[in-house]
């Protein structure tokens, strides 16, 4: 039977206040799924999507965990797995973006891009894990930039999605024994904060002739979490429109 339902799932989302990683709360909880997501800072984006997803009839919480910090973010994902009996699904959404050339790139804003884009990636999911069982599914946002630095200044950021890209392969075959599927989706240029200023510049170099929006990426994401996705496992998939085609 094809479903795409999360319906009793829970789920757990790092960095879900504000852009691709809203997108990715508000598709979960489209889908049924129970989700507890993080801000660090953000906590009227946060109400405020938590406000709107109950007044739609969704379940979802947020909680504050600076993702930079291994024990809030391991106790964060404990409280969510003890509190719905079990964890299912955890995407790994929190990220910083960096990009300058090295020259004008510190030692500190190597050790931040890292600490936050890829040594969360995997506390998160060595915390999860404990919580999953066959069914579960970890998705990871990279970045397209995995792939194609596309230009000067990426030289850390690329780093870091690369490193994700790699972690993803690993943890599936340490996990898919579980019966867990490790996916990591590699977003292109998106309408986000991020992108702000850019659009102009970006369109013209994508096929399809435009950003993709967030809530595009929480729909791959939340079918790589659902049930016609278990045969996928350790795959980076890019959703760019065509960028880096």
């Amino acid at each position: 039977m094809i479903t795409n339902s999360l319906e009793g799932k829970s789920a757990f989302v790092t960095g879900g206040s504000r852009g691709i990683g809203a997108g990715i709360v508000r598709a979960l909880v489209a889908a049924g799924a129970n989700v507890t997501f993080t801000y660090a800072s953000s906590a009227d984006a946060a109400n405020a999507i938590v406000d709107e997803l109950l007044a739609a009839g969704g379940r979802a919480r947020a909680v504050r965990a600076d993702s930079a910090d291994a024990k809030a973010l391991t106790a964060a994902i404990d409280e969510a797995a003890r509190d719905s009996g079990r964890l299912d699904i955890l995407v790994n959404s929190a990220g910083v973006l960096h990009y300058a050339p090295i020259g004008d790139t510190s030692v500190d804003d190597f050790d931040t891009s890292f600490g936050i884009n890829v040594r969360a990636v995997f506390v998160a999911a060595k915390a999860a894990a404990k919580h999953m069982g066959e069914g579960g599914s970890i998705v990871n946002i990279g970045s397209m930039a995995a792939d194609r630095a596309g230009g000067e200044g990426a030289a850390v950021y690329s780093a870091t999605k690369g490193a994700v890209q790699a972690m993803t392969r690993g943890l599936a075959r340490d996990l898919g024994p579980r019966g867990i599927t490790v996916n990591n989706v590699q977003p292109g240029p998106i309408t986000t904060d991020m992108t702000t200023g850019f659009a102009d510049m970006l369109t013209p170099m994508i096929p399809v002739g435009r950003l993709g929006n967030p809530d595009e990426v929480g729909a791959l994401v939340a079918y790589l979490a659902g049930p016609n996705a278990r045969y996928i496992n350790g795959a980076s998939i890019t959703i760019d429109g065509g960028f880096v085609s």
